[in-house]
């Protein structure tokens, strides 16, 4: 593929244009034809890549908005290629097929995801070998080429693996949860000799899995000859929360060693011309990585679009998760339309790309049980005994309280002086709070808060509880989400019970209490107004199901009823509404020239709501990094700088405020709009975040987190 991509440029239309002629020149799919040519349907598979390594992956044959890959072939218009490539690139005589264990079920799937791996060798390296030309051209103060440079910077993973020993030398088994915590380390790091799989670590909220699996993924990566760890985070609001666990963990190789990748920030414009080509190398947003570090940390957004990508620079990274550790994390919160094809591309990850998955949840969504059809088979679970573990870390008990309307709600939360809320939207947090506005100890939590604001609130009721003050909290589910925090008493809407058992990770988290004395109450919400969408009633349903289940009534929380609810749910949604755009069955009857690449890439999309990043000046240290971005080179430590300033909001809701002028980009004559920052901080509240009485925009921002 490197050696056929460019031949398209041995043509004499091609040479005037780099000699500075205005003209449109075709050079790829010269050399798509001639791998056809030379090597049947093998090198057909190659032709995807060769004939989209500018423009991106098409179709083979019908549908797609790029020309289909069998029209290209043809070669319609084409300039006339020169002899001379003849003579300076010296083809192989035959290429030997790629050996990899076949699945009866998903050959078009497999094929589908080989040209796109074998894509993201070409891309990668055909960024990469442009970025050391325009070094090498580059004026004086130049930089050294950037993959060298990060490859010399990169902590091995042994060394890291010392670090990370250090510092959990500095735990003590202390206490009965603590001990726990201990022995589920000790057996997950005994369990790294496996033979690279598919793995589940299946440990209750509170246990430690967080540097458990860190722990695993070094010792199993290290024993294996793996490359690196990728960490999926299910949300964007956790991943520099984790990340920064990391870095603390591996002391001073930690900045070194953890890269965070996550859409913070919009794409900046493509450069125009050849001549703005080397100031956009120092402008390469953190999307354009091709994840060339020892430990990973991005959302499942990114991770699972990526590898149903068509575009370039999405491909880019997907050769460097072959041969790594792969943490889940929060395994169950796969969007439901998407999850047989994302299963079927872990699977295809274990089976042929010597990758270790490991699925770490304390709610696993039984992908391996009958109810999944084409689930995951020779699951090997990391945790010692789970059904004990969390037995001996139960620590709350969970009660449904039936149908509460707000002033009802309000009168409970009132009449307790520790107690957390959490609902299933913003408009309902935000009322719920105003009705408790008036008694000192409400705090409020949101999305439409920046995490550094979420981060004080929090801060804030930690101090509470610890000093035994009252403290009544309100969120949205995004506490949910890895935040540590030990209430008594946790107030749930109605919700999926993998959602209820993350909500009782924030009830009695390290055991403070005993466990008759912490509950879970489940309500549903009386008020029409807040009503949940028609999915999340169904995940409700399926959550009351086994709550009226006379075997699970008493252990709501354990492997068995989280087991049973999974198959319920994958039963009540069947095939179809698992794999809503019939991503497997596209792929189905696909041969290696009809392989529905670009159709792929368009249909496999996790959120369907744009967000748009917003940075929000909360205080000194925000201004001075927007200030920072009018003189920067770079925007990499930038980025991450900014990162805790960041609101997220829907596509029209952004739209709104731009128009109304209380959003402007930021230095636009050097990032375009990559860098938007809220003007008007009038909007912003200390209570509620962006806070606009615009109904049209409040409509739009009301999203589940």
């Amino acid at each position: 593929m490197g050696l056929l991509h460019d031949i398209g440029k041995y043509t004499d239309e091609f040479q005037r244009r780099i000699a500075g002629a205005s003209l449109r020149v075709d050079h790829s799919t010269r050399g798509a034809m001639l791998a056809v040519e030379r090597y049947g349907q093998i090198g057909r598979l190659l032709a995807y890549g060769i004939a989209g390594h500018h423009a991106g992956l098409a179709n083979g044959r019908e549908g797609g908005e790029r020309t289909a890959l069998c029209d290209r072939l043809k070669g319609v218009g084409l300039p006339s290629l020169k002899d001379e490539w003849l003579r300076e690139i010296v083809l192989p005589e035959q290429l030997t097929p790629p050996q990899f264990i076949p699945d009866a079920d998903r050959g078009g799937f497999q094929f589908a995801f080989l040209t796109r791996m074998l894509f993201s060798c070409l891309v990668d390296a055909d960024y990469i070998d442009t970025e050391a030309f325009y070094d090498r051209v580059a004026p004086s103060g130049q930089t050294k080429e950037r993959s060298t440079s990060r490859a010399l910077k990169s902590p091995s993973l042994p060394a890291l693996r010392e670090r990370l020993d250090t510092y959990l030398m500095g735990f003590a088994a202390n206490s009965p949860v603590n001990r726990i915590r201990a022995d589920i380390l000790l057996h997950t790091r005994k369990a790294a000799k496996h033979t690279p799989g598919l793995f589940s670590l299946t440990v209750p909220t509170g246990g430690g899995k967080t540097l458990a699996s860190l722990a695993f993924a070094l010792d199993h990566a290290i024993h294996h000859g793996l490359r690196r760890v990728i960490f999926v985070i299910p949300f964007t609001s956790i991943v520099e929360q984790n990340a920064a666990v990391f870095r603390t963990a591996l002391g001073d190789l930690g900045e070194a060693a953890v890269l965070e990748h996550h859409s913070a920030f919009m794409a900046a414009q493509p450069p125009r011309s050849d001549a703005e080509r080397y100031q956009a190398r120092a402008k390469l947003r953190l999307a354009m990585e091709n994840w060339d570090a020892p430990i990973i940390v991005t959302t499942a957004v990114q991770f699972f679009e990526s590898l149903f990508a068509a575009r370039p620079s999405q491909c880019r990274k997907l050769h460097n998760i072959a041969g790594s550790v792969v943490i889940l994390d929060e395994a169950q919160t796969l969007p439901l339309k998407l999850l047989r094809p994302a299963v079927a591309a872990i699977d295809e990850l274990a089976r042929n790309y010597c990758t270790s998955v490991v699925l770490c949840t304390a709610t696993q969504p039984a992908l391996n049980s009958p109810a999944f059809r084409g689930g995951l088979k020779n699951v090997r679970e990391l945790a010692p005994n789970p059904p004990e573990l969390f037995r001996k870390l139960d620590r709350v008990r969970v009660r449904y309280l039936g149908a509460l309307d707000d002033n009802q709600l309000v009168a409970e939360l009132s009449n307790l002086d520790q107690v957390l809320c959490i609902v299933n939207n913003r408009r309902h947090a935000r009322a719920l709070y105003q009705a408790l506005a008036d008694q000192p100890s409400a705090r409020h939590l949101t999305t439409l808060m920046c995490a550094k604001h979420r981060s004080q609130v929090l801060s804030e009721v930690r101090i509470r509880l610890v000093t035994g003050k009252p403290c009544r909290l309100i969120s949205t589910s995004l506490i949910e989400a890895g935040v540590d925090i030990s209430l008594p008493t946790v107030y749930r809407a109605e919700a999926g019970l993998d959602s209820i058992a993350q909500a009782a990770g924030r009830c009695n988290r390290n055991g403070e209490r005993a466990a008759e004395h912490s509950e879970v109450r489940i309500f549903a919400t009386a008020n029409c107004d807040w009503a949940p969408p028609p999915e999340l009633r169904q995940f409700a349903q399926a959550a009351q199901e086994i709550m009226r289940q006379q075997q699970y009534r008493d252990d709501l929380l354990s492997p068995p009823a989280i087991e049973a609810y999974f198959r319920l749910l994958y039963w009540q949604k069947g095939d179809h509404e698992l794999d809503a755009a019939d991503l497997l069955g596209l792929c189905a009857g696909s041969r290696i020239d009809s392989l529905p690449m670009e159709t792929l890439a368009s249909e496999f999309r996790m959120i369907d709501t744009v967000q748009m990043p917003v940075i929000v000046p909360y205080d000194d240290d925000a201004l001075r990094y927007i200030e920072s971005l009018r003189y920067a080179k770079k925007i990499g430590g930038l980025a991450r700088d900014l990162q805790p300033y960041i609101v997220n909001l829907p596509r029209y809701g952004f739209e709104a405020l731009r128009m109304a002028g209380t959003i402007q980009p930021v230095a636009e004559e050097k990032w375009g709009e990559q860098f938007m920052q809220l003007i008007n901080m009038d909007i912003y509240s200390r209570e509620f975040g962006i806070w606009w009485e615009e109904p049209t925009f409040m409509d739009i921002a009301n999203t589940i987190i």
